[in-house]
C-alpha cells in the first residue's frame, strides 16, 4: 500500500500538526504535501522531510502573520500540487486540504479535526475575526458558497475519522457521513506524575478569543488565586487589560518550560470549548487535575470528579465555583495520570494503522445517511 499524507498547511504549529508529525514518523516513506509551510517553525520529524507545497502561496506577503486571511487562495493551492500518486491519501483537515487531487481509484482517509467552523459556524467564527458589522454580513455571503463547495468536496472522500465524538456529530450534521472516532495521539511519556501541587493554576492556550481564556482571567480576578498563562496570540493585549495582579502571564515558553510549569501546578484551567483539546490530556499525563468547561472534547477526556471538575454554565463565576471544588477534592494522582494514557500516541498508531490496513484493501467508499436508508 503505496500512503500519501496531506494537511491544511504547517505554518502554525498545534495539536493538529502534532498528529501530522505522528503520521509522519511512523510512515518516513509517505510523501508530504501541504498548502503552505514555515520551514523555521516545523515540529520534528517534518522539519527533516522534503514537503511538496504551493511555492507561490508560499511568496505571498504576509501569510505567515496573517494566514487565516488568505483562505480564498487555498483551494487553488491545492488544486495547484498536481495529482498525488498513492493508493490511499491520509488527509488531516480542518480546512482545504480536501481540495488535494487524487489518481483514479485511490482511497481518501480525512482525519477531520473538525469541519472548518468559519464556513459552518460563521456567527460564531466571525464574532471573534470581524468586529466590523458590515464586513461580518459582507463575509457570510461569500461563506455561503465556500460551504456549497466544501460539502461537496466531502462526498468525494472514501472514509471520514472523527478525532472526537464531538466532531463526529458535526461530520454528520454537516456532511451527511459517517466517520469512525479515533483520539488525537498525546505524548504522555514526556510528563512525569508530579504529588506536589504549587500554588497556582495553569492556562496553556493560543490566546484567540474563541478560546475563551478572558473568561478563566475573570475568574480568577474574582477568586484572588494566582493563575500563569501559557501561551501567546491576538488577544494578549485585551486580555492584559482584564487582569488583575493575580493573572501572569508568560507567553510562549518552550516545551521543556511549559512541561515544568505544568508538573508543579495545581492543575490546568480548560475555559473554552474545543473539539479536543490536548491540554487537559497533557495535564492529566502529570496526575494534574482539569478544570473544563463541560462541552465538547472535554467531556471524553477529563472524567468528572476522579480526574477534573466540569462546569457547566459558560461563565467566569461557574469557572471560579470549579476551582473552589477542585481545591476540596483529595486527587488521586496515578489514576489520573491512567486516564491520560488512554490516548497515548501507541494507542493512535495502533488504532489508525490498523484502520489504514482495513481500508487499503477496498475502494467502496461509505455510505451517506441517505444512502444507506435508501
Amino acid at each position: 500500500m503505496r500512503l500519501a499524507l496531506v494537511h491544511d498547511y504547517l505554518i502554525q504549529m498545534g495539536g493538529a500538526e502534532r498528529v501530522v508529525a505522528t503520521m509522519a514518523d511512523a510512515f518516513p516513506e509517505a510523501p508530504l504535501f501541504t498548502s503552505a509551510a514555515d520551514r523555521e517553525r516545523l515540529l520534528s520529524p517534518l522539519d527533516q522531510r522534503e514537503i511538496t507545497t504551493a511555492r507561490w502561496l508560499e511568496r505571498t506577503p504576509g501569510l505567515r502573520r496573517h494566514f487565516k486571511k488568505y483562505f480564498m487562495f487555498y483551494p487553488a493551492a491545492f488544486r495547484s500540487l498536481g495529482r498525488v500518486d498513492a493508493e490511499v491519501v491520509w488527509i488531516s483537515s480542518s480546512g482545504f486540504s480536501k481540495w488535494i487531487r487524487t489518481r483514479p481509484g485511490a482511497v481518501t482517509v480525512c482525519y477531520c479535526h473538525t469541519p472548518p467552523r468559519f464556513f459552518w459556524e460563521p456567527d460564531e467564527y466571525l464574532q471573534h475575526e470581524v468586529s466590523n458589522p458590515l464586513l461580518r454580513t459582507l463575509a457570510k455571503g461569500g461563506l455561503a458558497a465556500l460551504r456549497r463547495a466544501d460539502f461537496a468536496r466531502a462526498q468525494r472522500i472514501t472514509y471520514f475519522v472523527a478525532n472526537s465524538r464531538c466532531v463526529q456529530r458535526r461530520i454528520r450534521e454537516f456532511y451527511r457521513r459517517h466517520s469512525e472516532v479515533i483520539h488525537p495521539p498525546v505524548d504522555v511519556d514526556r510528563f512525569e506524575v508530579s504529588p506536589v501541587a504549587g500554588d497556582y493554576y495553569v492556562v496553556l492556550s493560543r490566546l484567540v478569543g474563541y478560546k475563551r481564556v478572558d473568561r478563566a482571567v475573570e475568574a480568577f480576578n474574582r477568586l484572588g488565586h494566582r493563575l500563569i498563562v501559557i501561551g501567546d496570540g491576538p488577544d494578549r493585549k485585551r486580555l492584559e487589560a482584564l487582569a488583575g495582579p493575580t493573572v501572569e502571564f508568560y507567553g510562549r515558553v518552550n516545551d521543556g518550560e511549559a512541561r515544568r510549569l505544568l508538573e508543579s501546578a495545581r492543575g490546568l484551567i480548560f475555559p473554552g470549548r474545543e473539539d479536543f483539546g490536548i491540554a487537559p490530556v497533557e495535564a492529566q499525563a502529570c496526575g494534574k487535575p482539569v478544570v473544563a468547561f463541560g462541552a465538547g472534547g472535554a467531556l471524553e477526556t477529563v472524567i468528572d470528579g476522579e480526574t477534573g471538575v466540569l462546569f457547566f454554565e459558560p461563565t467566569p463565576e461557574a469557572l471560579a465555583d470549579a476551582v473552589l471544588r477542585c481545591d476540596l477534592i483529595d486527587w488521586d494522582f496515578y489514576r489520573i495520570r491512567r486516564n491520560a494514557e488512554r490516548f497515548a500516541r501507541p494507542v493512535f498508531l495502533r488504532q489508525m494503522s490498523d484502520f489504514l490496513a482495513r481500508v487499503g484493501a477496498t475502494s467502496r467508499r461509505q455510505e451517506t445517511p441517505a444512502e444507506a436508508a435508501a
